[in-house]
């Protein structure tokens, strides 16, 4: 089986509209999600949550880690819960196939060599400005509608994703600096961004100065 027949076979899985909520509720959160808290945010039953849930890992969409939910240990504990997170791995298909990948990292070397980062920060500031959606809109709706997962860490608004995680692990410094200022950009007065990287998740933290959410 090719790259793309995976790619296929694991979006395929999302065509159930059960699978998709469970999946967008597991791949937003930012701590492991047990079955029986996936089941009561998509309102199903936790047999019916957990058969999904496993067919989504099967498929490569989440992966699966196993911990005890109280602090009871010994005998009579019971089982360790099975507990599901985002997987790592990223798939995608275009028809007829595309290489936007490659192109990315061809024009990131040439930006990174030519030393034009402050030139990249404002294209990507001004862009950030543009955004239709980002203009008089709620802020994290439009993060949740770029692919950042936002999430409420006490007073700072953290991102559960990087839209540009392939490209940033091979120019860090480059597509960090890029996608802060893409942030600021699309970020309304009254919110300041930061570089503050969230465990497996995007460089940019945010947090606003009324603290109202």
């Amino acid at each position: 089986m090719t790259a793309e027949d995976d790619a296929f076979a694991a979006l395929g899985v999302l065509s159930d509209p059960v699978r998709r909520k469970l999946y967008r509720h597991v791949a937003a959160s930012p701590d492991d999600v047990g079955r029986d808290a996936a089941a009561e945010a998509v309102g199903v039953s936790r047999s019916l949550a957990a058969f999904h849930l496993d067919k989504l890992v099967a498929a490569g969409l989440l992966a699966v880690s196993f911990r005890r939910l109280s602090e009871r240990a010994g005998p009579g504990a019971g089982r360790p819960a099975k507990m599901y997170r985002r997987a790592d791995g990223e798939h995608a298909v275009s028809l007829p196939p595309r290489s936007y990948g490659t192109a990315g990292r061809l024009l990131a070397e040439v930006v990174e060599q030519a030393g034009l980062d402050r030139e990249l920060q404002a294209a990507a500031r001004a862009a950030g400005a543009a955004d239709p959606q980002a203009s008089g809109s709620d802020l994290v709706e439009v993060l949740r509608t770029r692919g950042y997962l936002p999430f409420w860490d006490g007073e700072t608004l953290r991102l559960a994703n990087c839209p540009f995680h392939a490209l940033a692990d091979e120019f860090r410094a480059l597509i960090c600096g890029m996608n802060l200022a893409l942030v600021e950009g699309m970020a309304p007065e009254g919110w300041s961004a930061a570089v503050d990287p969230c465990p497996g998740g995007c460089c940019v933290s945010l947090r606003s100065k009324n603290n109202s959410h």
